[in-house]
């Protein structure tokens, strides 16, 4: 779940030391690292400390990290997987053992002055994410529509293609055919319409459970799970641990009732929180 973009804090056009410091995000003065994976590259993770916030950091290889290298090398995907795997590794234990709040992929600093230059300016707002990240892990939700079997249950949605169905069996032979295929391109009409609804419920029904809720634009004909899948919510909640049961429950008693209909779930997590403290602690470069 982590961004690939490119975030230099610094210029290096300038004189630059051997290393460069990357910095996976931001979580309390004193985080106890004493079992941390390792980080990019296997570097070994360290704390930057500023005040009441510190940042976890790697010391990288100044040359092969350069911004210049960086923005070549973020187009060879076999150089970038296992990176973008590390940073969110990275992450999610620190999630896992206190509140954090994620940094974009490639958020790289020329030196330990650097680092803490951000950190004080941003102090009010890095302290007021990690209270957010604090109160809550993410999740993430995708629902998908299978058309497939949604054609086979689609009346049962919709009030219009259930009418035109009894209609046309309750029809004669001949008014049967002309029914019969008004139904079909109704029910090609109304899949979307179905999966838009059924898309709205899923996230009413979740909403009152978690503290937050965000949710991405999903294209018309958005990523697909299959051949026949298509993406109709892409949805993260920020929920309280002591919720977390009741909103699994919820989710289940949804999949339950929809599973069968031709709807797939795809539920993950606890994830940091990616959606949550973004706009605290995402500035751009200009901002440093």
């Amino acid at each position: 779940m982590s961004k690939t973009s490119l975030t230099t804090f610094e210029p290096f056009d300038m004189p630059r030391p051997s290393d460069i410091w990357y910095v996976y995000g931001v979580v309390p003065r004193g985080f106890d690292l004493a079992r941390a994976p390792g980080g990019l590259d296997d570097r070994s993770l360290e704390l930057c400390e500023d005040g009441e916030v510190a940042a976890i950091i790697s010391r990288l290889d100044g040359s092969e990290y350069a911004s210049s290298a960086v923005e070549q090398a973020t187009e060879d995907v076999e150089w970038l997987a296992p990176r973008a795997v590390a940073h969110d590794r990275v992450l999610t234990w620190a999630s896992d053992h206190g509140p954090v709040v994620p940094l974009p992929i490639f958020s790289l600093f020329s030196g330990a002055p650097a680092v803490q230059k951000m950190l004080r300016a941003r102090g009010a707002q890095l302290r007021s994410a990690l209270r957010r990240a604090a109160s809550g892990r993410e999740y993430a939700l995708r629902v998908y529509r299978v058309d497939s079997e949604l054609t086979k249950s689609a009346a049962e949605l919709s009030p219009r293609l259930a009418e035109l169905r009894d209609a046309a069996a309750a029809a004669s032979p001949g008014q049967r055919y002309l029914l019969e295929r008004k139904l079909d391109t109704e029910r090609k009409n109304e899949l979307h319409s179905i999966g838009a609804r059924i898309a709205r419920e899923v996230v009413d029904a979740l909403r009152p459970l978690a503290i937050d809720t965000s949710e991405s634009r999903v294209a018309p004909r958005g990523a697909r799970a299959s051949t026949d899948a298509g993406l109709i919510l892409d949805a993260a909640f920020l929920v309280e641990p002591r919720r977390l049961e009741k909103f699994q429950r919820e989710l289940t008693a949804i999949v339950e009732r929809h599973q069968s209909r031709g709807f797939r779930f795809d539920f993950t997590g606890p994830w940091p929180l990616y959606h949550f403290v973004q706009d605290d602690a995402s500035r751009s470069s200009d901002d440093v």
